[in-house]
């Protein structure tokens, strides 16, 4: 069997370059089979069209695709782990005499196999870098055959097997929190090449003499099959404006390894900040026998430092780096994001206040990258060696591997400042053996691997204390008023843990909250907390049941505490100048195979945004914080019905970044308070009020100079008492578009609606609708933890008729015909 060279470096210049070679995603004309096949034989044999014999059956797909769209948040099976397969049939007519016809994958998981017919042409170890597979001899030697002309007439059969079946010899862990998802889940390209083109293209930029000036080297890695010699080409560097400031021409001798083809002095450049994300552009060209590939890279002018027990420094001045995570994922289609769906959810971040993001915990997208060089955040890249210990060679090379192509494929991006080496790596379990003198051997193995690919940037990793000493930036264990303690306890823990290492950061902190679920009285369960007692992470600590007190464990899972919690760390973080910065976990929730118990099943819910990008209230305490446009958000936008006594007065909370606000409520002043920071909570702006029976309008106007924001809500208070719930109350509470929202309650034998209900609602079809289910969302899971004693999910109706059900333990199950 031939194999035809596969290219674990991904050739970078792929997403920016069609002038010279040309590239397609193909992303239409796919079938996919979530199995395996019997050989390769059975996915590309005649079949006849609709004859039942034609087995096994495939469907349509477009890519990007994942086997686990939905499956990952299934309430009722375990995600899918294993192979499957896909086809397509490709025109290739390469226009470049003697060039180079290539499949350029920017992800898929875990294991990939390639086929063009029959011929395995390339095999891919690894679920999130780059790579390269060189079709061209394969697609020659079956252009000969008389199955291409009379079985395919004149197309290439293109086959694709993926594989995520488990094996520990593999990373990232089984054991970690987040899904190893199946699949061609990034895009797959298309490319054509002339016969001598460029593999990477290396920009490296020191800034000297007070940043008056700076000095770009520019190296090239060819890509040259079929070993020409020799070649000349041109570079020329472009200002953000798209002015040409540098340019000069090369010839090699020598085209192995790695060339150096120029250095520019550069005056007076741009610097790149996130407030200011200047980028130039490095544009290099070779040329061969009259064919010329041009290959383009984004870069920027930037240093930073991290100032030994003190903060971080960007291009000589001090910035907070203000922090969150990603991961790969999001509802309804699980890691298979499309470039549009990454933009928004970017975008979303930096109108959050985002300058930093950890992308956790393994090599993310091109696009993310791109996105994060041109928006202005920060990155800590990380490569996926995540919990269980540490494996044999087979583990050890995949690692070395990854971490090599994640620094030389995205090394041109200058939001990059750290490269993770891995995370929670004092977590065991995947071995017999744990050893920690052989994992710090691997791990120095990898920081020098780290400092060689790439001088200018810091490693670091995330609680493993016995490997603390080896990255350049270190981040403990730090979880107050989650896993561990209170949450007022948190500058202390950061104070302690600071003083421990040379360079301090804090990534991952918060906790989980249930969205649409709120609490009158969401910081109870810190009365049964022990303070002093660490807020460190333990084993068992993210637990559901057993072990001591804790609020993710003892708490209400409330949005209310959430936001007190966030509140509480910022407010703290304004009095810390020493602080280099905090990343919170996570951004958005995500879908994780270790957590079948919580009240949205196998979701990570420590989100500000839900899976499917809706903001959660806390989105808006990180904006209050973080942002300067002028904004105003009263608490309680998801929260339809408040309770108390008659009289009883209670707070309402504003979070803006506007000097000063003034709460009017059903008409009334409640007067107008000025914004403190450390005047928790919502800095100042919070108000005791008093409810009427039945609805309220709430409002707000801000001032920020001479800028003028307002919110307003309205919401219901509910002043009859309730008893355990007794009945289920269902009806449609929306209809439009072919899409129809119900709404379950859960009442007491009195009909009164229970507000702290938290008891589970299963929901079912039948009839000619849809469920929207399966989105790991709180109004699109089918089996969810009641919010404040109701849930919502919603059906496309398929223009027919449907009857809904709700069961929920230990109550009489309901129908609704729709």
């Amino acid at each position: 069997m031939r194999k035809i060279k596969i290219f674990c470096f991904a050739l970078l210049w792929l997403a920016q370059n069609a002038r010279a070679q040309q590239q397609t995603r193909l992303t239409t004309n796919w079938e996919f089979l979530k199995q395996d096949l019997g050989g390769i034989w059975e996915a590309v044999r005649p079949v006849t069209a609709g004859n039942p014999e034609s087995l096994p059956l495939w469907q349509k797909v477009q890519l990007p695709h994942c086997f686990n769209a939905r499956d990952a948040v299934d309430p009722d099976v375990n995600y899918y782990q294993g192979p499957g397969w896909y086809r397509t049939q490709l025109d290739i007519n390469n226009p470049y005499a003697n060039g180079r016809t290539l499949l350029h994958f920017e992800g898929a998981g875990q294991k990939t196999d390639v086929y063009i017919y029959t011929t395995k042409v390339a095999s891919h170890l690894g679920g999130y870098d780059e790579w390269v597979a060189d079709i061209t001899q394969a697609v020659a030697d079956f252009k000969k055959t008389d199955v291409f002309k009379k079985q395919f007439k004149g197309k290439i059969p293109l086959s694709i097997r993926c594989d995520n079946s488990r094996d520990l010899e593999s990373i990232p862990s089984q054991l970690s929190d987040f899904n190893v998802y199946g699949g061609l889940y990034r895009y797959v390209n298309l490319v054509y090449t002339p016969v001598l083109s460029f593999d990477k293209v290396f920009a490296s930029v020191t800034l000297e003499a007070g940043r008056q000036s700076a000095k770009l080297n520019v190296k090239a890695r060819f890509y040259n099959p079929v070993n020409i010699p020799s070649a000349a080409g041109e570079i020329k560097v472009t200002d953000p404006a798209g002015k040409i400031i540098a340019q000069t021409k090369y010839s090699l001798n020598n085209l192995d390894g790695d060339s150096q083809i120029g250095s520019f002095n550069i005056k007076k450049p741009q610097l790149w900040s996130p407030d200011d994300p200047s980028l130039y552009t490095v544009e290099v060209t070779v040329n061969n026998n009259g064919q010329t590939c041009t290959h383009t890279e984004k870069t920027g002018f930037r240093d930073f430092k991290f100032v030994d027990n003190g903060p971080f420094m960007l291009n000589g001045k001090r910035l907070l780096l203000r922090g969150t995570h990603r991961h790969e994922d999001h509802a309804g289609v699980a890691a298979a994001m499309t470039e549009k769906m990454m933009h928004t959810e970017m975008q979303q971040m930096k109108d959050m206040g985002v300058n930093f993001i950890r992308l956790g915990h393994y090599q993310q997208s091109r696009i993310i990258l791109n996105l994060c060089d041109s928006l202005g955040i920060l990155v800590w890249e990380e490569e996926p060696w995540c919990r269980g210990g540490l494996g044999g060679e087979k583990y050890k090379n995949q690692a070395r591997t990854m971490l090599t192509n994640m620094i030389e494929q995205h090394y041109n991006h200058p939001a990059i400042i750290l490269w993770g080496l891995g995370n929670e790596n004092d977590w065991a379990g995947d071995f017999p053996e744990f050893d920690k003198e052989k994992i710090r051997a691997f791990m120095k193995e990898q920081n020098d691997r780290a400092h060689r690919l790439d001088p200018s940037r810091k490693t670091t990793i995330r609680r493993c204390d016995f490997c603390a000493d080896i990255t350049d930036v270190y981040s403990p264990s730090i979880w107050a008023g989650w896993y561990r303690g209170v949450y007022t306890e948190y500058k202390q823990s950061t104070e302690e843990e600071f003083k421990k290492v040379k360079h301090f950061f804090h990534a991952e902190w918060g906790g989980d909250s249930h969205a649409l679920r709120h609490s009158e009285n969401p910081d109870k369960a810190l009365a049964e907390i022990k303070s002093g007692s660490g807020t460190d992470e333990r084993l068992g600590d993210a637990s559901l049941i057993g072990g001591a007190a804790r609020v993710s464990k003892d708490g209400d899972w409330s949005e209310s505490y959430i936001c007190n919690l966030f509140d509480w760390h910022l407010k703290e973080q304004e009095t810390m100048p020493w602080l280099t910065g905090s990343a919170f976990w996570v951004y958005k929730d995500f879908s994780t195979p270790i957590r079948p118990d919580n009240p949205i099943p196998y979701m990570n819910q420590k989100g500000v945004v839900e899976r499917d990008g809706t903001p959660k209230e806390s989105y808006y305490v990180f904006q209050s914080y973080w942002t300067t446009r002028p904004m105003a958000h009263i608490y309680g936008h998801s929260w339809p019905v408040r309770w108390g006594d008659a009289g009883e007065q209670k707070m309402v909370k504003v979070y803006s970044n506007c000097d000063n606000a003034e709460l009017f409520v059903n008409g009334k002043s409640y007067g107008t308070r000025k914004r403190n920071s450390q005047d928790f909570p919502a800095a100042g702006l919070h108000w005791l009020v008093t409810f009427n029976k039945g609805n309220n309008d709430i409002k707000v106007v801000a001032h920020k100079g001479k800028t003028t924001v307002a919110d307003q809500i309205t919401q219901e208070y509910q002043i009859d008492k309730w008893g355990k719930p007794a009945q289920l109350q269902l009806e449609k509470i929306n209809d439009a578009d072919g899409i129809q929202t119900v709404q379950v309650k859960l009442l007491d034998n009195k009909g009164v609606l229970c507000l702290d209900a938290q008891n589970w609602v299963t929901f079912s079809l039948a009839g000619d609708g849809t469920l929207l289910d399966d989105l790991g969302t709180s109004r699109g899971s089918r089996k969810v933890q009641v919010y404040n004693g109701r849930a919502i999910i919603s059906l496309k109706t398929n223009g027919g008729k449907s009857a809904v059900a709700v069961q929920s333990p230990a109550l009489p199950s309901i129908i609704l015909n729709l």
